[in-house]
This record gives structure tokens, C-alpha cells and sequence, in this order.
């Protein structure tokens, strides 16, 4: 058991906090029982498993441990004070993983014959791009496309916010002409989020294959993709606010294509 807050695993693992050190050694944290259960039923590699059974929530956990055990984790006991210094939550829950960053790019998607994606250009804000994951896990979706990405898509608190999902979600990181290439190669029709729309996006056919595009929060989708051929639509604001947060937007267009596919019925 690691008892000592200085010892030298410890100061390791409390490194994995910064970027610079996380994409050195290609490496991620993974915290929380409902996040390393995703990533335990999904196949995601965890190279070591950190515990500390004075924090743990119920009983659960020992399945969780004694599979990631099978599967060749090193499992770490610690003390609760050297766990409370590596762990980044308010509330640690005596559980954290060190994990390897699996990157996969555009050719690594899978999909059937009429997809939808989320494309997301430049997101900033880690919880804003968790919370997308989160919501493409739950609409069905079948992947995020990060273009040009300002956020880290393994920061700690991306896991957190996406609750798991980023290892359910698959994500292709790209550049943005890159991306297009895709599209208009494979038939898919981009469909650009915009307040300027003047179509609603209730009224856009989302049953063929499409991926939706956003922007950044503070100043929406780039110059580049608002010259691209596509749909343009908008969501209708009845306020005095002119635009939604970036992953309530996403919500709102994903729900829809699930909507309109439900009532088409499946593709021919």
C-alpha cells in the first residue's frame, strides 16, 4: 500500500493533471466508478487502477477491480491521503485510472448506410465538449468528428463531464479540410448550425446521412465552413438571449434526426 502523499507514483500520477505531460507520455486519467465502468465494458485499455477502499460509495467496486485484474491492470492500493493529492475530483471516490490516449482518425469510423455525426469545431470549454459526448451516447449517434480542437479530448474533466461516454462515442480527431474531403466523398451532407439560418432545423430532412456542425462558443462555426455547400438551419430563439450553449444546441439537433428517423422508419 502507498501510504505517503510524496511518494514518487504519486507525484507521477499528479502530473498526468497538465496537457503538456498527458500527450508526453500519451497517457489519461480516468476517476469515478460510473467512468472506469465504461471504459471496462467498452475494452478500454487501463494500464493501472489506483485505489483507496476508505472512499469507495457501496459495494460495486470489487467487480470493477477484479476485472480490470483479469485483464492484466496493476491494481494499487493507496491511502487516502496520497489518493486524495492524485485524484481531481471535490468528492474522490477511491477510484482512479491511469490509461494510454487510443486516437483514431476519420478512416477509423464505422457506420452504417446513413449515418450522423457530430462535427465540432474548435469547442474550448472541457465540459461543454463532455456533455456533447454525452448526448451523442444518447441519441445513437454514430461519432464525433473534433476538428481543429482547442480542447484536449482526454482532459480529466471531459471524462468527467462526458460520464464515461468518450470511451462509448467513437472520436476521430481531423482538421477541418480534411473533414470536408470525408463528407463529400462518403455522401454525407454537412447540415451547419447557425443563428443567420433561415431554415429551422425541424424542417431539414435528417433521415438521409448527415453530420451536424458547430462552432466555438463565443464565436460559432469558421469562415471556412460557412463557404461549404450544405444545410444551414437555426434554432428559433423566443428570448432575449440570440444563441443557445454550444451542447445544448447539440441536443436539440441530435433528438431531432432521432425523431425524424422514427417516424421514416428504418433506412431502405
Amino acid at each position: 500500500m502507498i501510504s505517503s502523499s510524496q511518494n514518487q507514483r504519486v507525484k507521477e500520477v499528479v502530473h498526468l493533471r497538465r496537457r503538456r505531460e498527458r500527450d508526453k507520455q500519451n497517457r489519461m486519467l480516468i476517476e469515478g466508478y460510473r467512468q472506469l465502468l465504461r471504459a471496462y465494458e467498452n475494452d478500454y485499455p487501463v494500464d493501472e487502477l489506483f485505489i483507496c477502499r476508505d472512499l469507495f460509495q457501496g459495494p460495486n467496486e470489487e467487480f470493477l477491480i477484479e476485472g480490470f485484474s483479469a485483464r492484466g491492470t496493476s491494481i494499487i492500493e493507496t491511502a487516502e491521503t496520497p489518493f486524495c493529492r492524485m485524484a481531481y475530483r471535490d468528492r474522490p471516490e477511491g477510484l482512479l485510472g491511469v490509461a494510454p490516449q487510443v486516437r483514431k482518425g476519420l478512416g477509423d469510423l464505422q457506420y452504417d448506410n446513413a449515418p450522423f455525426f457530430l462535427v465540432a469545431e474548435s469547442i474550448e470549454k472541457p465540459g461543454n465538449l463532455g456533455t456533447i459526448l454525452r448526448s451523442v451516447d444518447a441519441a445513437g449517434a454514430d461519432g464525433v468528428i473534433m476538428c481543429d480542437s482547442c480542447t484536449d479530448l482526454y482532459n480529466p474533466n471531459v471524462v468527467r463531464a462526458s460520464v464515461g461516454t468518450l470511451f462509448t462515442v467513437q472520436v476521430a480527431e481531423s482538421t477541418t479540410d480534411e473533414t470536408v474531403e470525408w463528407m463529400r466523398e462518403n455522401g454525407v451532407v454537412p447540415v451547419l448550425a447557425s443563428p443567420h439560418a433561415e431554415v429551422f432545423y425541424t424542417e431539414v430532412d435528417l433521415t438521409r446521412p448527415v453530420a451536424f456542425v458547430v462552432g466555438t462558443e463565443q464565436y460559432g462555426l469558421s469562415e471556412k465552413w460557412m463557404r461549404q455547400e450544405g444545410i444551414r438551419c437555426r434554432i428559433p430563439m423566443h428570448g432575449q438571449a440570440d444563441s443557445l450553449n454550444v451542447a445544448s444546441t447539440v441536443t436539440l439537433l441530435l433528438y431531432e434526426t432521432v425523431r425524424q428517423r422514427q417516424m421514416s422508419g428504418p433506412p431502405a
